[in-house]
This record gives C-alpha cells, structure tokens and sequence, in this order.
C-alpha cells in the first residue's frame, strides 16, 4: 500500500525482504495503511533485516484522529477497524467480522502479489490496530482450543500466528469468533466497549486470557496509560508477554533508541517461536 510517486512516504525502490517471514502491520484508528507504514519507518528498517512488513487498511472509514491530523491531514482518506464513538454507524457482529477480515485477506492478497513469499508469523499494531492484533490472536487460540490445531490453522487460509506486537493496546479483547467462543469479559464487533458488567465467575476462569506470546509496547507519557496495561494485566498471561516501556507519548517510537527495546524484543520472541 505504498505510494507511487515520490513524497513524504518515500520513493518506490526495491524491497530485499520479500522473502523473509511476514509480519501483518494494523494501523491505529482514524489513520491508514500508508500514514502508518511512515509512523513505522524506524521500526521497519530496524526489523529489515528479519522481517517484510505489510500494511492492512481497515474496512470502515473514520474522521482523522486528534494525533494524526498535525501532520497527515491531507493523507486521507482515513480509516478505523471498530467503532469508538457513538456517532459511529451501527453494523451487526457478522458484517464487521467480515469486513475485518475482507481488508486483512485483501492485504495479504496484495502482499503476494508484490513478490513477498515467506510465511506470515506476526501482527504488529497501534492504538485499535494492537486492540485488533491481539483480538486476531485470541480467536486463533480459541479455535486451536474448540478444532484442533490443523483445522484452526486452514480456517484461517493456512496462517498461524506466532505472535503480537501491541503498541498502546486497551482492553478488552474483541469477540471476532462469537459462534465458538462466548464471554462477557470479551466486546462484541459490533460495540463500544463491553455490552454489560462482567460476569465474575468468567473473569475468575481465566478463559478470555492471551496465551500467545505477546509483546506490550507503553508509552510513560501516554494519557491512555493505564488501560494499556489493563489489557496486559488483565488479557494477556504474564508468562507469554512481554513488556516494553519508554518515555513516549501515544505514538509510534522514532528514535532509535526507544525503537532498539522493542526489536530486541521481538526478535528473542521470534526465536522462542522457531520464527528465527
């Protein structure tokens, strides 16, 4: 989803990784693929030699958000993966499902059509697109939970998700599964937020819990703070996930050396997966 002439997004030029495994990157809500491929062109180019980076565009079209329109507000059009806002158009569960993982599948589409032939192993989002990483790789846990490993695995197009980057991820998780997996600690698709209070015997079972490996990257300076660490206190299992913190506002990191953490990361991840 680059750009073709030359701008501030950089000119076209030959990409050495098409080979490498995939990560599958998901912008922030209010933004877009190519306005996030920019925020990440540190991050990228430090995982450049491990890692192809593609960029998803989400389904439903959205005002800029307050941090984006500074510096891309004439990048439009803008978009968002969920609603967060109640002037939001209503969509049932099943069609924002499907428009989610429309955009995500025609992602990977496009990114084999570019070239890029290694297999996809990693989400990396920010902001609503780490809240969707991470909701993706719940639903593949619970399938490989209800259906057994091989079937989870061709249910999902032959993709299996090693891991996820979740830059300035909030609670809860998103049910994107809803016909095998129920919890009130889950929200639907379709809302803002939890519909009800939260059952405690759910909460206390530990069922709508990340298992997977996950890799939280926080913002000190981010007013968000605290529900960023909701979703890794309260979703994600402390033996899996791994936290980065670094004296940022809600962005994307630049300086390298608040970037460099967050690589280490991933990559001591990649290997523990067999990613590496």
């Amino acid at each position: 989803m680059g750009s073709t002439t030359p701008n501030r997004f950089g000119a076209p030029r030959p990409d050495p990784t098409l080979h490498l495994p995939r990560i599958l990157c998901l912008h922030g809500g209010g933004t877009n693929a190519r306005i996030f491929r920019a925020q990440c062109r540190v991050v990228q180019r430090m995982l450049e030699p491990y890692f192809h980076l593609a960029y998803a565009e989400a389904p439903f079209a959205s005002a800029p958000g307050p941090d984006v329109v500074t510096v891309y507000a004439n990048d439009g059009p803008f978009k968002r993966w969920l609603r967060w806002l109640p002037d939001h158009a209503p969509v049932d569960d099943a069609s924002a499902i499907r428009a989610l993982d429309d955009s995500l599948a025609q992602a990977m589409r496009d990114d084999d059509a570019a070239g890029a032939t290694g297999p996809w192993v990693g989400l990396l989002g920010f902001s609503q697109g780490a809240k969707m990483g991470a909701s993706l790789l719940f639903r593949q846990q619970v399938r490989v939970a209800k259906m057994g490993r091989v079937a989870a695995v061709a249910a999902a197009a032959g993709t299996e998700w090693k891991f996820a980057v979740l830059m300035a991820g909030r609670a809860p998780l998103v049910n994107l599964n809803p016909d095998v997996f129920q919890s009130s600690m889950l929200s639907d698709a379709s809302e803002i937020g939890l519909s009800g209070q939260p059952d405690l015997m759910e909460m206390m079972s530990g069922q709508h819990v990340l298992r997977l490996p996950t890799i939280h990257v926080h913002g000190l300076a981010d007013p968000g703070l605290h529900l960023h660490r909701e979703l890794l206190e309260h979703y994600c299992d402390q033996e899996t996930a791994t936290v980065i913190e670094w004296d940022g506002a809600h962005r994307v990191p630049l300086k390298a050396t608040d970037v460099q953490p967050m690589i280490g990361a991933i990559l001591e991840v990649a290997k523990q997966t067999d990613v590496l």
